[in-house]
């Protein structure tokens, strides 16, 4: 008989061949897909939030899910009001609700925790309305659980962070989160639960293995990658439909997918592909045609340019808890930039670049820092530059000193990306894609200069927020290594722009 947890009933909803490995395969299982630092966040801020009624008991984690049950008995005959991690099961169906709170009459208000932010509906991207049903179908299996031991649900609320929480002063904890009723909502979930339950177990306890071809799709990367991907997709064919990029939606891949249209070709033949963009992916690919250069679209562009040129990169930090004043949850705040400067075509390259001391708010400083390097009038270049316009509109909030300056600056940015996403230049090299760690080695594919993958400990921007969050925690041997190579990173952002626009100008045969 296989058990349940509310994570696993999640993962069986997602894709029931999940629980199949777990049990038979667990080995095959990339850890890869586990961010350590969202974990760690979520057990931040979870802890933080057991304080949100007061005074509380919790139930810690036990090897053993019936000692944890045994113990949240015990709190409940002792009259304890608030419990966090109450555990409960039934029928094999495992549940630790985050915060307990046990009314005079004995029913229940359960509190599920999660550390994303709360926003309107209207408010929500696709994703995150894919990843909040995850978080109704978690709090539907809890009810499920405690309803069947015989308990009264009053309510169940989902508890997360305030996205218009602006810390000042001391943290405050009833500010910083906010707590919405799901109790109608769940309770109209609860009659498809044994269903569910029934089908995602039958699968689970099959001796022999599911097809692959019956689960691969969406599902396997929404809303979480699965650690087995790579094990199902291991037969995929090559130039596969999943392989098509320049903006096809992954519901319609799924679709094409299961309609039968298993290639690139495959889908070209059939029609469905409409997109000018996709097209010339797949053709390219299928046909090993050269790239193609609309030198006229690429002149546009050149022509909005003019020197001196700033090739700007921001990194940034985000706070899921916020440590400064003046920060919300997950603000972005700035922490380092590289800045290279050419006064004119092909001229000598100088670099100058700025990192925040570790465990400060380095937001004041950068924002001087910047204002002193890039004149108001100056032609600043960032590569999909909504994020640096962004943050830069951010600062300018923020100080009023430095407003106009900092948006006279975003007045004068011009993004990189509008070649490779106008089509303009394609490759096949690019795979469908235009960030600039694709167009960057698609460009000059054996340039160690220029290879991200040859960086020490920073390789991506991930890595850089991660590096910088926790670097007031290192020795100070490791904080003179991270910090070099923290500079070096952005380094590389802001030089892969010059040799990009230099590609640019060259095929382009603009100054001919």
């Amino acid at each position: 008989m296989i058990y349940l947890s509310k994570s696993k009933y999640c993962q069986g909803k997602q894709c029931p061949k999940m629980l199949w490995m777990d049990r038979n395969k667990k080995d095959l299982f990339d850890r890869s897909v586990l961010s350590g630092a969202r974990l760690e966040v979520g057990n931040e801020v979870g802890d933080l939030a057991m304080g949100y009624f007061g005074d509380f008991v919790e139930v810690k984690f036990g090897k053993h899910r019936s000692d944890m049950v045994t113990v949240t008995h015990k709190y409940l005959d002792d009259g304890e009001k608030v419990i966090a991690e109450a555990s409960f099961v039934f029928d094999g169906n495992f549940c630790s609700v985050d915060i307990l709170r046990v009314n005079d009459d004995g029913s229940f208000d359960v509190v599920e925790v999660k550390s994303s932010t709360s926003k309107n509906a209207d408010e929500e991207t696709s994703e995150e309305k894919k990843v909040k049903a995850v978080y109704l179908d978690d709090m539907a299996y809890q009810y499920y659980v405690l309803t069947n031991c015989g308990y009264k649900v009053n309510t169940i609320s989902l508890m997360q962070l305030n996205k218009e929480y602006i810390r000042h002063g001391e943290l405050d904890i009833h500010e910083l989160f906010v707590v919405e009723d799901y109790t109608d909502i769940v309770k109209s979930m609860q009659s498809e639960i044994p269903t569910t339950l029934a089908s995602i177990t039958a699968v689970a306890e099959q001796k022999s293995e599911p097809l692959s071809d019956d689960y691969i799709g969406n599902r396997c990367n929404k809303p979480y990658e699965c650690g087995y991907k790579a094990y199902c997709w291991h037969d995929m064919p090559e130039n596969n439909v999943f392989d098509i990029g320049c903006g096809l939606w992954g519901s319609k891949k799924d679709k094409y997918y299961h309609d039968g249209l298993l290639t690139m070709e495959d889908a070209l033949n059939a029609g469905v592909i409409k997109s000018e963009r996709q097209i010339r992916q797949i053709e390219t690919k299928l046909n090993g045609l050269p790239p193609h250069i609309d030198k006229e679209g690429i002149r546009e562009f050149l022509d909005t340019l003019w020197y001196p040129l700033y090739y700007f990169d921001f990194e940034t930090w985000q706070q899921a808890i916020p440590l400064f004043d003046g920060v919300w949850p997950y603000e972005q705040i700035p922490t380092q930039y590289s800045l290279h400067i050419q006064n004119e075509p092909g001229g000598e390259l100088i670099h100058k670049e700025f990192l925040g001391k570790e465990g400060e708010d380095p937001r004041r400083t950068i924002a001087e820092r910047i204002c002193e390097d890039i004149p108001k009038d100056g032609c600043m270049i960032a590569y999909w530059a909504t994020f640096e316009i962004t943050r830069l509109r951010e600062l300018a909030e923020m100080f009023p000193d430095l407003s106009d300056h900092l948006l006279a600056i975003v007045e004068n940015t011009w993004d990189l990306i509008v070649p490779f996403n106008s089509g303009h230049y394609y490759c096949e090299a690019m795979g469908g894609r235009t960030s600039i760690k694709v167009v960057l080695p698609a460009f000059f594919p054996d340039d160690p200069e220029l290879d991200y993958h040859a960086l020490d400990l920073v390789h991506d921007g991930m890595e850089a927020a991660n590096a910088f969050a926790t670097l007031h925690e290192q020795t100070p041997e490791d904080i003179a290594r991270i910090r070099v190579a923290l500079l070096k990173y952005c380094e590389l952002d802001t030089l892969a722009m010059v040799k990009i626009l230099e590609k640019l100008y060259a095929i382009s045969k603009y100054w001919d």
